[in-house]
């Protein structure tokens, strides 16, 4: 696939961040989630809108990735050996620093023989002979890659096939995350370990009651001072005082990607 156009560097921040009509119908001077550039540049790119057709990736509203140091578009240079029906599913509001890539299952290759070696890939006698039995054998190996919401990625950071990294986790530079990342925690290092947690348990807890990624955009836009700078007591009270949680079963409203 060819590399989607890019900014021309010429254009105001004002012609691209700009009012558009969201589903409440009000008008919002904010950034549109269907502009690839909101900033007119490769350093911000919404990952969404420059997805191929038919990709085995999904990506959450305002998920961006730093694209000034790539050749080629999303799924070339960051998704790596996507031949099998793995997906990379990514959530809302991600952020994805430069050189971060995905390493997708297909990478795998078969190892619980003697052997390692990938002979199956070799067209001719080799793939002939290792067809039926890998067929019988069944599919191995990781299933989805899984990135949660409101997750950053720290440069030149490698996701293994098959791990999940749950809400607000951060990945530190150059990390290599084999195993599964719990939310909110932070980790870094090769391979990745926790290096502390953000929060407490129970204000983890008030976080993925509140769900803050899954409020409407101008909700999100009213109460950005108290989600950069508050407590999870305080977004746990905003969902409330905007009846976006439901008393009773403690979950928000909308959980949709």
């Amino acid at each position: 696939m060819s590399r989607e156009h890019r900014g021309t560097g010429q254009d105001s921040r004002a012609a691209l961040i700009h009012a558009w009509r969201n589903p409440s119908g009000r008008n919002l001077n904010i950034p549109d989630p269907n502009e690839p550039r909101p900033l007119g540049d490769d350093r911000c790119v919404f990952i969404r809108p420059v997805l191929s057709p038919g990709s085995k990736v999904v990506v959450g509203a305002y998920s961006y990735y730093d694209a000034s140091e790539d050749t080629s578009g999303f799924e070339e240079a960051r998704v790596r050996y996507a031949y099998g029906t793995q997906r990379l599913r990514i959530g809302k509001f991600c952020s994805i620093a430069a050189g971060a890539t995905f390493v997708m299952a297909g990478a795998n290759h078969v190892y619980g023989g003697p052997t390692a070696y990938p002979f199956a890939t070799f067209a001719g006698d080799w793939q002939d002979s290792l067809i039926d039995p890998l067929i019988e054998r069944g599919p191995a190996g990781k299933g989805d890659t899984v990135i949660g919401n409101d997750v950053w990625i720290g440069r030149d950071a490698t996701i293994m096939p098959g791990v999940t990294i749950a809400d607000g986790a951060i990945v530190g530079t150059a990390a290599v995350v084999a195993s599964d990342v719990g939310p909110y925690q932070i980790v870094a290092g090769n391979p990745a370990k926790v290096i502390r947690s953000r929060y407490t348990q129970s204000e983890i807890d008030m976080l993925q009651t509140a769900r803050w990624w899954d409020w409407p955009i101008e909700v999100v836009s009213r109460h950005l001072s108290e989600l950069v700078l508050g407590s999870p007591a305080g977004i746990l009270a905003v969902a409330g005082a905007e009846c976006l949680v439901d008393q009773h079963s403690q979950r928000t409203r909308d959980d949709r990607l």
